[in-house]
């Protein structure tokens, strides 16, 4: 089972957009996937078509009640199930200030009942803190989402700390599995520059023992497609909204590369 964080500090990136329609692309193939949304807003609940006012098990509840995560599932379509985010969880990082262990709730929450699942795709925060922590610790690999921006490459440097500090505080197997660009705009001459930055620090690493020292930068680009926005509004993956569209190419594109790590 491969465990995928989808993180980012900065906002709007692409981090629902991705764990959404990869994760309905990977169920679209066969693979049993659990979609995980830790993320206060509920953008991946609601992309998913799930009222997340009517909610009864949620993220929240895993965390702050300690239901096992298998019993907050509810299925999407075959193959598919989330276990959804509520506004509830905003309040967590506070109401588990005092407790010990806190980071690793999540880990332990889903090794109350055994899930069984080809993938967990996690949905993290636009932040730092206490859910984004729980995520890293839980993951056993990082995909993060980047616009092709000079001013993304900016909190790279703390996006890769982070990850360095939680393999070596908390989870030993955590690792940086690949780069996504997302939002992309192949004829900007600034994404060329950006993603040639991108490839150097990687390639800099390339041998030595760092949790994004095996990373790729995915083939596959995210291009800015319209059919990608709207999609949320209707409760619906890209696959179901607009199949034929460019986002539905890239997005199963994607998800046959994400596959193929398999044999790596």
């Amino acid at each position: 089972m491969r465990i995928i964080a989808l993180f980012n500090q900065k906002g709007g990136v692409g981090k629902t957009t991705t764990t959404a329609n990869l994760g309905s692309a990977l169920a679209e193939a066969g693979r049993n996937v659990v979609l995980i949304d830790l993320d206060p807003q509920a953008n991946l609940t609601t992309h998913m078509g799930i009222d997340s006012e009517t909610v009864n098990a949620s993220t929240y509840r895993v965390l702050a009640d300690g239901i096992p995560l298998k019993e907050a599932l509810l299925p999407v379509k075959k193959h598919l199930q989330i276990c959804p985010s509520t506004t509830d969880l905003a309040a967590a990082e506070v109401e588990l200030v005092s407790v010990v262990g806190r980071e690793l709730l999540l880990r332990k929450m889903a090794d109350a009942q055994k899930i069984s699942a080809d993938y967990i795709l996690i949905d993290c925060p636009p932040s730092l803190g206490l859910l984004t922590l729980n995520a890293l610790a839980f993951a056993t690999e990082v995909i993060i989402p980047l616009q092709a921006h000079y001013l993304s490459l900016q909190g790279m440097a703390k996006l890769f700390e982070t990850c360095a500090l939680v393999r070596k505080q908390l989870n030993p197997k955590l690792r940086i599995s690949g780069i996504l660009f997302c939002q992309f705009e192949s004829a900007a001459r600034l994404s060329g520059e950006v993603t040639g930055e991108v490839e150097n620090f990687i390639n800099d690493s390339r041998g030595k023992n760092e949790p994004w020292s095996d990373a790729i930068i995915f083939q596959t680009t995210i291009r800015r497609n319209i059919k990608l926005a709207e999609a949320p509004s209707f409760g619906q993956s890209i696959f179901q909204y607009a199949p034929n569209s460019a986002g539905a190419a890239d997005y199963s594109v994607l998800a046959e590369e994400v596959m193929q790590m398999e044999k790596r």
